[in-house]
């Protein structure tokens, strides 16, 4: 199975990719910082509508502070949502600001409300780690997701994800009859090749979302990331298949019961040519990424020369063996897509056999 042992060190943002970011308009002057937010006064333990506690706290600053940073907090949303255009949320207002204690950056989320109808959004502010700005953004180009975040200096903001989390999917949805294991089994395949592709680590079930998306005659789903944090970092190349994660078997089990090898090459081959339309659409953007990534130091020496190893045996081919860093293994990855259209094995019947 895969194992993660240790935490992954932050990678402040380099000077090649800050110029990506300023040549896509994803660098802006927002009006707050990371390290503003957390300085607060105290905090408030966050329970869930079922009285548990969520590991979250809710922020409490002084009256003076909290009107600033409130605002701010508007001015920030008004730039993630609508350019900038303050007048066009001046109905809204900031309802909490809480802060995490479990996650590897220690996001703060703010919670914005629509006085008017008591509708609300999430948005996040964290520290920039060079690592999930490249995962985020290979995210963006390659899979079938948009993502929207800013960055400036050592401080970045993300839209809400939305989506059923993963660990509360399996354990509340899966055990309905109302839908057709299949299409979640399915998009579990798409899921893990897009992981493998992109080098995205640890897709644990809390670390991805699903859409339930109603169709006139069944269900379908979607499933996609929410975190990438361990986006190019570990060595081992099972970090990247989320099939090797034990959180995840009841999604792989309905696999093994609805899913035969034909159907599981078919899927694989479709998400794979599905990825190459899409990189080859991101045309002179991809390109600038990958030449920026190639610049970084984004992991150790010993797990890139694992990695490399890893997907030179998982796609037969010694092509990887001339990767110097995560980039050139991910740009290697990219162009198997186009030599390689489905891999040897395929996935469910893969881990079946090697546990």
């Amino acid at each position: 199975m895969a194992d993660i042992r240790f935490k992954k060190p932050s990678y402040p943002v380099s000077q090649a990719l800050r110029g990506y970011l300023q040549l896509n308009n994803r660098e802006t002057d927002v009006p707050i910082s990371y390290n503003d937010l957390i300085h607060y006064n105290s905090s408030v333990t966050l329970f869930d509508k079922k009285g548990a506690d969520t590991l979250w706290e809710t922020l409490i600053y002084s009256p003076s502070d909290q009107h600033y940073i409130h605002d701010c907090l508007k001015k920030v949303y008004a730039q993630l949502k609508v350019g900038g255009d303050v007048a066009s949320v001046e109905h809204l207002y900031i309802d909490r600001v809480d802060y995490c204690l479990y996650a590897n950056t220690h996001p703060v989320r703010a919670r914005i409300v629509n006085k008017f109808n008591d509708l609300f959004d999430y948005f996040y502010i964290k520290k920039a780690d060079m690592s999930r700005i490249y995962g985020m953004e290979l995210e963006h180009l390659l899979s079938p997701n948009k993502i929207y975040y800013l960055v400036k200096g050592n401080t970045m903001v993300e839209e809400h994800i939305q989506g059923i989390p993963g660990d509360a999917f399996v354990k509340d949805y899966l055990p309905r009859n109302d839908y057709n294991p299949l299409r979640v089994a399915k998009e579990f395949v798409k899921f893990n090749e897009r992981c493998l592709v992109q080098l995205q680590g640890d897709m644990r079930n809390d670390n991805f979302v699903v859409e339930v998306i109603p169709d006139f005659d069944e269900m379908y789903f979607r499933l996609r990331a929410i975190d990438f944090d361990q986006f190019c970092y570990e060595g081992n190349v099972k970090v990247y298949l989320p099939q090797y994660f034990k959180q995840n078997n009841p999604i792989i089990n309905l696999g093994f019961k609805t899913m035969s090898p034909v159907l599981e090459l078919q899927y694989q081959k479709e998400e794979r040519t599905r990825l190459l339309v899409r990189a080859r659409a991101a045309g002179t953007q991809l390109a600038a990424l990958l030449s920026a990534m190639r610049r970084e130091e984004l992991s150790t020496p010993e797990n890139v020369a694992q990695l490399r190893e890893g997907l030179s045996m998982l796609y037969g081919d010694s092509a990887f063996q001339a990767a110097q860093n995560m980039g050139d293994l991910l740009t290697i990855s990219l162009k198997m897509l186009e030599t390689h259209p489905v891999r040897k094995r395929h996935q469910f019947r893969m881990k079946q056999i090697e546990d």
